[in-house]
């Protein structure tokens, strides 16, 4: 009898202990029933996903773990491709879940416009790559025109600059009565851009530039130079203001000699004081001031060599003058 209940009270004790463990087993299967519910409604809400419909690709599921644990360096390259999974230990497991868990939440929240604006941006780009091409072909096309222009007008430029080089060097020697004057290109290579340089010897004189010269050497330079351009392509017109205001009296008498010239091609109005200059023109007008205070007008028309009749013309709208001025025109 003491034997039977000796075994008897170990048996009861025994038969606690694994009521014990049942309801801890209990509490840890309820929790993590739990667990599992949470985790199943967060995914639902999270990624749209139903784990209880869901049925997993073993296949594609091997193949995003080697890749994911390749990236991690959790398995050696060239570790070949098994049915089976590597094994883990569950820290890596853990390790893994957090980095890819860490990659979806840097990825942000669904967009449910993504396929719209896809769809507009890459209208956008058609429409922006569709200009560009535009542009291109615009920008292609108008290099072309000009380096034609740019050919063209080298060819006209040089053609046009050899006549004024040839007509300049003759019309300085018919000016000066001696000496030779150039014309030469700063950049021979880039004639559209460059400048010019304008190279001169009067008869005595050392060849030098325009710079160094006097006035009056200066301004029938200007002049040689101007009617070498009026021998390539002249002009209805010309107005030449105080041109020869630096001019002694032996350079006037050649620069009328040559005006007489172009007279026959071309209309000349010019600012003088000069009475070489003044007695050379067929009408004559002028600014004088007879009152003081008062200015006046006055034309006149040459009719014959020291004979003139005079015409006066008053213009109250037009505002004084103080200095006097004489247009000389043919």
């Amino acid at each position: 009898m003491n034997q039977a209940e000796s075994n008897l009270r170990t048996i009861r004790n025994l038969l606690n202990d694994l009521r014990d463990s049942r309801s801890k087993e209990q509490v840890r299967q309820a929790e993590l029933q739990l667990k599992i519910d949470n985790l199943t409604d967060r995914v639902s809400r999270r990624y749209q996903i139903n784990l209880r419909e869901f049925s997993p690709d073993q296949w594609a599921f091997q193949k995003t773990l080697r890749t994911q644990l390749k990236r991690n360096d959790k398995v050696e390259d060239g570790t070949p491709e098994t049915p089976g999974l590597p094994e883990l230990a569950p820290p890596h497991v853990e390790e893994l879940v957090a980095d890819l868990r860490r990659q979806l939440d840097n990825m942000g929240p669904v967009n449910l416009d993504a396929v719209h604006e896809y769809d507009e941006l890459e209208e956008r780009y058609k429409f922006l790559e569709t200009q560009n091409n535009d542009l291109t072909n615009s920008r292609r096309e108008l290099l072309d025109v000009i380096a034609q222009i740019n050919s063209t007008t080298r060819k006209l430029f040089s053609e046009t600059f050899s006549q004024v080089r040839i007509n300049f060097r003759e019309m300085f020697l018919e000016l000066f009565g001696g000496g030779r004057a150039d014309l030469s290109l700063l950049d021979e290579n880039d004639p559209l851009n460059c400048g010019i340089e304008i190279s001169a010897k009067p008869p005595g004189k050392q060849l030098q530039t325009v710079s160094l010269l006097s006035g009056g050497e200066r301004s029938m330079v200007a002049v040689a130079l101007l009617f070498a351009i009026y021998m390539v392509r002249p002009s209805p017109f010309c107005i030449l203001d105080e041109v020869d205001a630096a001019m002694d009296e032996g350079n006037i008498n050649r620069f009328i000699r040559v005006l007489d010239r172009f007279v026959e091609q071309s209309q000349f109005i010019i600012i003088t004081h000069n009475k070489r200059t003044i007695a050379k023109a067929d009408v004559l007008y002028g600014v004088t001031m007879e009152e003081r205070g008062v200015s006046k007008l006055v034309g006149m028309k040459l009719t014959a060599p020291h004979q003139v009749s005079t015409e006066t013309f008053a213009n109250a709208e037009k505002k004084p003058r103080e200095q006097h001025l004489a247009l000389a025109t043919r």
